[in-house]
């Protein structure tokens, strides 16, 4: 017998007043699911996840989480989330903080393996004002799993953190998928998705645009990223080059044809060294499907 979806939304709207915020999204999480959320700034991920939480109810469709209403305390005790903006008491102390939580659920994960999963085991006894701005983001991902939730929903979580916190927190979150919890993520750093992420939902203007695993979407863009080192100012230029970015001579070139692209740099003579060729990442897929959107909004 399938187990019904763990996030089940069906033809929702949302409006706040003459503003589209959602318009006819339809999207289900299976139970063990990690999915990223993706759209440009304004596409409607934060509203999409503020009904899931229940903060938020549809101005028509409807939402069902864990088989009942978002709003329901029943409910949003089994569901963990971390909004974009951290607000934790800023006199408490880390250790303080997540007793008081605990005691708001009935199984609470063991603490101290919970802050050692999450690099926090060394600021137990600070308090939250006196913590980094990333030190904060982990603390705050670390509380919404600390309930052992059946979904966690999580926006932007790492914002403001350098890059060993970042691979902190993947690993935790992915030993939390690993023991069978399930995921919805949004984030800009699209690479961080990319290795996450089994599956992709990208929305523009409160619209899903594509649903699907996350090698499907990339492969849904044609194109080659040749990465290269040159001082050559005709690069820009080429027809083969569909888009270049420039960091000294370090250059980093879309194309949809390499070899052609190579044969070109050749017979106009362009000098150019360590030249590498990769395929589209969900980045350059990304940056397609949204730009086809802008067009059609204009």
């Amino acid at each position: 017998m399938t187990s019904p979806p763990v996030v089940d939304v069906a033809h929702v709207t949302k409006t706040f007043g003459e503003n589209l915020a959602l318009d006819d999204v339809t999207l289900t999480i299976a139970r063990g699911e990690l999915v990223g959320l993706l759209g440009p700034n304004g596409a409607g991920k934060s509203t999409l996840i503020s009904l899931l939480t229940g903060l938020r109810k549809p101005s028509s469709g409807s939402v069902r989480v864990l088989g009942g209403d978002p709003r329901d305390p029943a409910t949003r005790v089994a569901v963990g989330s971390t909004p974009q903006q951290t607000g934790l008491p800023e006199t408490l102390k880390v250790d303080e903080v997540v007793e008081f939580v605990s005691r708001h659920y009935p199984d609470p994960a063991d603490a101290d393996e919970l802050l050692e999963r999450f690099g926090l085991t060394d600021l137990v006894h600070r308090q939250c004002g006196a913590l980094s701005g990333g030190q904060q983001r982990r603390f705050a991902v670390a509380l919404a799993m600390l309930g052992r939730p059946a979904l966690v929903l999580l926006d932007e979580p790492t914002t403001g953190l350098d890059i060993d916190a970042r691979h902190t927190l993947w690993n935790a979150i992915e030993a939390y998928q690993a023991e069978g919890g399930t995921v919805l993520v949004t984030s800009h750093y699209l690479e961080e998705i990319q290795r996450l992420a089994q599956r992709v939902v990208v929305i523009d203007h409160g619209r899903v645009l594509v649903d699907d695993t996350t090698r499907a979407v990339i492969d849904r863009v044609d194109v080659d990223r040749v990465a290269l080192v040159s001082a050559d100012a005709r690069l820009a230029d080429l027809p083969e080059v569909m888009s270049l970015e420039r960091e000294g001579e370090d250059v980093t070139l879309l194309t949809p044809d390499a070899d052609a692209l190579v044969r070109r740099l050749v017979t106009e003579d362009i000098e150019f060294r360590r030249l590498r060729v990769a395929g589209a990442s969900l980045e350059d897929a990304f940056a397609q499907l949204t730009a086809l959107t802008a067009g059609d909004h204009r």
